[in-house]
């Protein structure tokens, strides 16, 4: 009972097993199924998508293509239409091309013929000269007949005319012009110049070219010669300057070159007399003890200038040589004095015409610094002067102010004038220099003579110690005009024959007289 039991439940087991095995085998068959449906469906859906897309990539290929060829015919376009106007310049200017081809062709023609004409006229103007100079040659020769002269003796007079008739015209523009300058000129510059005379009030001082020592009595005269002369040579040989002792009672005189040595002898001199010691250890004791004292007087004396000038960074190099200055002359004119006085004219002209009064200053102060050492380096005072100042870093324009004064070299600034008018001033205003007696009546004399030595010329009078000629010329032969030029070269023959201090003004004076007598 218990095995049909368990059978019956074995079978119903393997019932139950095979109705789950057929109702799962039938789920699984129809999940097949409908992933198949679904892989079907989902193919057609891709077709269809494909479809779709292939559809748009034909449109959107096509919209590309239609898009492109219209690029293309548009550039097409442009290109076809640039090059047809590239043709149409190529085809204007190969146009111009002919042209010009052709008008070249023409002018050649034309210069061709030309040149045939100007060769005809130059062959027939050959002819013409070959006879025009036959036909002068036979008037030549009839003129000489006529006039008696010969052709050089006519071309003599003709330039002789002409150059008289430009002398004169040239004489009358010259007084046109100088009467027209100087009724603008000379109202300003006469200003000028007395402003400055007037506001500047300097000392003069006027020293010899010798020194002379007074002695206390004529005995003294041996001591300073001493033993077989050991002393006067021992000075000399010590100061370099020569001791005169002649027969002028108390006095022995000085005598060199060189103004600082001779200043140096001097003191040294005095002391040595005072003293009374004298031998050749003392006097070469006493010569060293002037030297320094003439130094410090001498570098005092060029800082008192500078200082009172108002002239400032001078090297101290040229303040000493400045200083020399004090022991210098010109004319009996002390250099350093004057040097001052240029100093402050040059001030006063620059203030009345509204430049630098320093630097004019410092000009005029250093202008003469050449005397100092003209006695021993050659050449004239200007060009030595100006080397120094620039050796010793004074500027350009101070330079050539110096170089100039005396133009040395040509002036080109404004204060190069005033430094030759100032310097003028200082040495022609009266009692500023003074010489001996016959080189003054010698220098009037040759005055005089130079300007009676001009054709046309009567008298002549040099008056105002010289520095005015005053010169009567023949009316019949010397015109207005020409006393203009007779003037002038007065005065130029007066600055290449005379050497003279300050200026020489020359007066033509031409009197004409009309006399007529009356009648009973």
């Amino acid at each position: 009972m218990e095995y049909t039991a368990v059978l019956s439940s074995i079978a119903l087991v393997l019932g139950l097993g095979v109705v789950a095995f057929f109702v799962l085998k039938k789920k699984v068959i129809q999940k097949n199924l409908n992933i198949e449906e679904e892989h079907l469906r989902l193919i057609e859906d891709a077709k269809l998508k494909a479809e779709t897309l292939l559809k748009e990539a034909q449109l959107e290929a096509k919209s590309r293509l239609l898009e492109m060829k219209s690029n293309f015919d548009a550039e097409t376009e442009e290109t076809r239409s640039e090059l047809k106007k590239e043709s149409k310049r190529l085809l204007a200017r190969a146009e111009k091309i002919d042209l010009k081809e052709e008008q070249l062709s023409k002018r050649e023609q034309t210069v061709q013929r030309k040149e045939s004409e100007i060769q005809k006229k130059y062959e027939s103007a050959t002819i013409k000269e070959e006879r025009y100079n036959e036909l002068l040659e036979d008037i030549k020769k009839e003129l000489e007949k006529v006039s008696g002269l010969t052709l050089e003796e006519a071309k003599d007079l003709l330039l002789k005319a002409m150059e008289e008739e430009a002398r004169h015209e040239g004489a009358k523009l010259i007084k046109k012009i100088t009467s027209e300058a100087k009724e603008n000129a000379d109202k300003e510059a006469k200003k000028i110049i007395s402003t400055a005379i007037q506001r500047y009030a300097g000392e003069y001082v006027a020293e010899r070219t010798v020194s002379v020592v007074h002695l206390p009595g004529d005995e003294m005269k041996g001591r300073i010669i001493g033993r077989e002369g050991r002393n006067i040579r021992a000075l000399e040989a010590a100061t370099g300057i020569d001791l005169i002792i002649d027969d002028t009672p108390e006095a022995v005189i000085l005598s060199g070159f060189n103004p600082v040595r001779r200043e140096i002898a001097r003191i040294a001199l005095e002391k040595l007399i005072s003293d009374g010691r004298i031998h050749p250890a003392r006097i070469e004791d006493v010569v060293e003890r002037a030297t320094e004292e003439v130094d410090i007087t001498i570098k005092e004396a060029g800082e008192q200038a500078a200082f009172d000038m108002g002239v400032h960074g001078i090297d101290p190099e040229l303040i000493k040589v400045l200083g020399k200055l004090k022991f210098r002359t010109s004319y009996a004119q002390n250099v350093l004095q004057h040097s001052v006085e240029v100093a402050s004219l040059c001030g006063v002209m620059a203030g009345e015409l509204g430049l630098d009064i320093k630097l004019a200053k410092r000009m005029g102060l250093l202008h003469d610094i050449g005397k100092a050492i003209d006695y021993e380096v050659d050449g004239a005072h200007a060009i030595i002067g100006a080397k120094l100042a620039k050796k010793y870093g004074e500027i350009d324009s101070v330079v050539d102010a110096i170089a100039s004064h005396h133009e040395d070299k040509m002036p080109e600034s404004v204060y190069d004038y005033i430094v030759q008018a100032a310097d003028a001033l200082s040495g022609a205003r009266p009692g500023a220099r003074k010489e001996s007696l016959e080189n003054y009546v010698k220098r009037l004399e040759d005055l005089e003579n130079i300007a009676n030595a001009f054709d046309g010329v009567t008298n002549t009078y040099a008056i105002q110690a010289g520095r005015e000629i005053r010169v009567i010329a023949e009316s019949e032969k010397i015109s207005d005009e020409s006393a203009v030029l007779l003037s002038r070269d007065i005065a130029r023959q007066i600055e290449e024959n005379l050497t003279f201090p300050g200026q020489v003004k020359v007066v033509v004076i031409r009197e004409t007289r009309a006399v007529e007598y009356t009648k009973k």
